[in-house]
């Protein structure tokens, strides 16, 4: 009788700047939308959680806010969040975008990986972008950064290497019990996922500082006798004009993303939503760390 491999089960935290694609690999790592993405950096700013279960391992993937220098109070804390899923991990994912090499920001977060004397596979994703010949070069000159012990090229958006990047974490997890039951794809309740649909829409329907200046609080979310969810969500920002602007001539904007983050949110939750979104203004709130604790950030 052939002897059964041991379950491996770990924490595999994703780390990297802005927009270099975490939350794409995420996405497709798991098969599964689990965090919100768009064209503009700094889309994410908490840890999301993907719990990915087999008959064989379970990883727990921490997909980071990017990291930057911070300008204000709710940045600072992003960057510390992703800093944390660095100890936090068993395994850690460095992606960096091959068509943005050699910032300012690489060595800080190399100096941090080599301080927590972390186990760190180096992913170069986006390469579709460049020719195959320049890709030998830029992996060489990695090589000498940094003790990686694995360098894998992908492309998140077209899942291309993604399927060797799996194998490579599954190889270096820690033998375990698993963490979680089989079904759970997140520790996160529901209502995260709906608050972050609905910033998701408002990332992608505006422009300019809008998206940066807003965050959504999720105020209510029951469900009515007739079996509909109902959902009311208040939609912050810090000026008055940016709450002219959010709402749209004759509410149109806000309707529009209303209607986008409905679809998405009953497709999510598998049964009929009622969205009821009104925005407010709460003056400087990325820099008030009362205002950051009251919103759920701390």
């Amino acid at each position: 009788m052939q002897a059964q491999n041991p379950f491996k089960s770990g924490y595999v935290s994703i780390i990297g700047e802005p927009n270099v694609g975490k939350s794409t690999l995420l996405n497709a790592l798991m098969g599964e939308k689990l965090a919100i993405v768009t064209p503009k950096p700094q889309t994410t700013r908490n840890r999301i959680t993907g719990i990915l279960t087999t008959d064989s391992h379970q990883i727990i993937f921490l997909d980071t806010p990017g990291v930057l220098t911070p300008k204000y109070r709710l940045q600072e804390q992003m960057v510390k969040a992703a800093y944390t899923a660095i100890t936090d991990a068993d395994l850690v994912l460095y992606m960096i975008d091959v068509s943005r090499l050699n910032s300012g920001i690489e060595g800080r977060i190399l100096d941090e990986l080599k301080k927590a004397a972390q186990q760190v596979i180096l992913v170069i994703n986006k390469i579709d972008l460049i020719p195959n010949p320049a890709l030998l070069p830029i992996i060489a000159s990695y090589q000498e950064k940094f003790p990686f012990l694995e360098i894998i090229p992908i492309s998140a958006t077209k899942s291309d290497g993604v399927l060797q990047l799996r194998k490579s974490i599954v190889k270096h997890l820690p033998e375990g019990p698993p963490y979680f039951p089989p079904d759970q794809l997140s520790d996160l309740p529901e209502r995260f996922f709906v608050s972050e649909t609905i910033r998701e829409k408002v990332f992608l329907r505006t422009s300019q500082e809008i998206p940066y200046a807003s965050s959504v609080v999720v105020e209510e979310f029951k469900e009515r006798p007739n079996g509909k969810i109902y959902i009311s969500a208040m939609l912050y920002v810090e000026r008055q004009s940016q709450k002219g602007i959010l709402v749209g001539k004759g509410g149109r904007t806000i309707k529009r993303i209303g209607q986008l983050a409905r679809t998405e949110i009953e497709q999510f939750l598998e049964t009929t939503v009622f969205l009821d979104l009104r925005v407010s203004v709460k003056a400087d709130w990325r820099r008030d760390e009362r205002k950051l604790k009251d919103m759920g950030y701390f």
